[in-house]
């Protein structure tokens, strides 16, 4: 049975979901919520041995007794199809507005200033590290780059809510996560330029970013491959006993995966915590959503895996960080999976790769710069005496120099050494890799003139 909870209860009325199991209990809808609820899931099975389901009425209830149905499904007498059209949308949770109000003073989150100011810094340095690496790309000094315009709120609100021993997967629009979490400019750097201080030694794209010391696994460029991933590094997280969870993010392309009902099956029947985030930006690179989806986006097709949902504002870092710590805590108690659809805009394009002008118009991304979620935030702080125009120059100007500063230190730094090429995919290197590393370093030597070998660190130099 699947049951909206909300504190504002306003009647109630009942539906089926497409994909769900059974029928659901629609107790406050709304196209706008304040208040903090998820769609909430359960099975109507007491016990499971093999193949043999027991339920909890019996034969002569004269009710369904079939092992795909839970205890809470009656027969009925009327041949009903479910319209998809006719069931309430699943409402979008917000505390502030876009005047930057709380509407609600018991859904502000107890979130001391410093941290809040902490979210707004971090926003704002990584917007001004998108606009300087987005230049530094379009002068050849890097292959390719991702940013994150309008999606900063995503990132922080739910980041700050995470313990930092929580494992993450990401897909590669979180830069801001990896930043909130420790991961500094020099390391995002040296990635980018792959240097020989990069952890990845030069091998992956730029941004997609990893890191063991804070718990962020390795992005790849492969669409929803991390969702099914996530699914099983949970499982192994519950199997351990640990207070904690793994948080999945991923973006609405993705949600179109088949590797994404995978991950969303396995999590379900395994009880696995983790926390599904769903960055609904509207595009999957040029596909808009209204051609990806016919139903209520992403937050609904949760239901019909059994797993708790909720869709969420997310250009208001409250209403996310909210959503998030609430999310956590039902992942960690109760040992289940639980999943949020962030509602937002890719204000900027796809990668450098793209340009989003031969499939949306210039008018639709400056209405939705509008309510960019920096200058949400910014609002609400100015109003409440945290914040100023002066301090805002300040700080621009502060992340500016940071930026630049780490730029200058990576540009110029050394590749890992050539023979890194082959490395760390053996514990010992089998002997057809070790002829064709011989057979690159002979060809390398011979022809130097042809190759950048002055870029890269030497041999006997690297660390």
């Amino acid at each position: 049975m699947q049951t909206i909870l909300s504190t504002s209860m306003a009647g109630a009325r009942r539906m089926l979901w497409a994909v769900g199991k059974s029928l659901q209990e629609e107790v406050s809808v709304k196209e706008s919520s304040t208040h903090l609820s998820f769609m909430q899931t359960s099975s109507g099975f007491t016990k499971r041995l093999g193949s043999t389901y027991t339920n909890a009425a019996s034969f002569a209830d004269d009710r369904p007794q079939f092992p795909g149905t839970g205890s809470k499904v009656r027969f009925t007498e009327k041949l009903d199809f479910l319209l998809p059209d006719t069931s309430p949308a699943i409402p979008v949770y917000r505390v502030i507005d876009r005047q930057g109000e709380i509407l609600d003073p018991t859904q502000k989150p107890e979130l001391p200033e410093d941290v809040i100011l902490d979210m707004y810094r971090k926003m704002v340095l990584l917007n001004t590290f998108d606009a300087i690496m987005l230049n530094v790309q379009r002068q050849g000094r890097i292959s390719f780059y991702m940013t994150n315009y309008g999606e900063e709120a995503a990132h922080m609100g739910s980041a700050a809510a995470l313990d930092p021993a929580d494992v993450i997967f990401g897909q590669y629009r979180e830069a801001g996560v990896f930043l909130w979490r420790g991961f500094t400019l020099d390391d995002m750097m040296n990635q980018c330029f792959s240097t020989h201080q990069d952890v990845h030694k030069g091998r992956m794209v730029p941004i997609n970013y990893g890191s063991r010391d804070i718990n962020f696994v390795t992005m790849s460029s492969p669409l929803a491959t991390q969702i099914p991933q996530a699914a099983g590094a949970a499982y192994a997280m519950r199997m351990s006993g640990k207070p904690l969870c793994v948080t999945c993010y991923f973006g609405d392309g993705a949600s179109s995966e088949g590797d994404a009902h995978a991950g969303f099956n396995f999590a379900a029947t395994l009880d696995c915590p983790l926390l599904f985030f769903c960055r609904n930006n509207g595009y999957a690179i040029s596909t808009p959503t209204s051609e990806q989806y016919r139903g209520d986006g992403i937050a609904s097709r949760a239901a019909g895996y059994g797993i708790s949902t909720i869709r969420v504002d997310g250009n208001d870092v409250f209403a996310v960080y909210n959503a998030t710590k609430a999310a956590r805590e039902v992942c960690i108690k109760e040992s289940k999976p639980m999943l949020i659809e962030a509602m937002t805009y890719r204000i900027g394009d796809h990668s450098t790769s793209d340009d989003s002008t031969t499939y949306r118009t210039t008018e639709e991304v400056h209405q939705f710069k509008q309510d960019s979620p920096i200058t949400r935030l910014s609002t609400y702080l100015v109003k409440n005496g945290l914040w100023d125009p002066d301090k805002e120059n300040a700080y621009r100007e502060e992340a500016k120099s940071k930026v630049l500063e780490a730029f200058h230190g990576a540009k110029d730094r050394k590749k890992p050494p050539i023979s890194d090429l082959m490395t760390d995919v053996y514990d010992r290197m089998p002997a057809h890799l070790e002829r064709q590393a011989a057979s690159m370093r002979r060809h390398v030597n011979m022809y130097s003139e042809q190759y950048p070998v002055q870029d890269f660190l030497e041999e006997d130099k690297a660390v």
